[in-house]
């Protein structure tokens, strides 16, 4: 079992940044996949990034609506993954949540994950 928690969401304003972290516990970290994806009010959860366990040298995988202004990273020794929102917009607004996987390959299909956390929300004003 893996355990997940996310932390750092919060009110921004447009164009400004935030940083979301997902503290993992129990069974190994590093060789899961690890992701993040966010559902806004009314819609679906969407895929955000996902990113291949740490062995692989594999690099992250991001949804197109966030390439260039989010980040992910891992820091194994921690059990920690960070989000870094750079950038942000109002349509970035939602209840983002960090999930892993058994297997150490990264997908966007949310189906795919084991582990989920209980999200925490983002909310960019105008």
């Amino acid at each position: 079992q893996v355990q997940l928690v996310e932390s750092g969401g919060g009110l921004v304003q447009a164009g400004k940044s935030l940083r979301l972290s997902c503290a993992a516990s129990g069974r190994t970290f590093n060789t899961h996949a690890m992701a993040w994806f966010r559902q806004a009010p009314g819609k679906e959860r969407e895929f955000v990034v996902a990113l291949p366990w740490s062995g692989s040298g594999g690099m992250p995988y991001y949804a197109s609506s966030v390439k260039g202004r989010f980040t992910v990273s891992r820091d194994n020794a921690k059990n920690t993954v960070h989000l870094q929102m750079n950038m942000l917009k109002p349509e970035d607004t939602a209840t983002y949540y960090c999930a892993a996987k058994e297997s150490p390959w990264v997908s966007g299909d949310e189906s795919d994950y084991d582990y989920w956390g209980q999200g925490t929300q983002v909310t960019v004003s105008s």
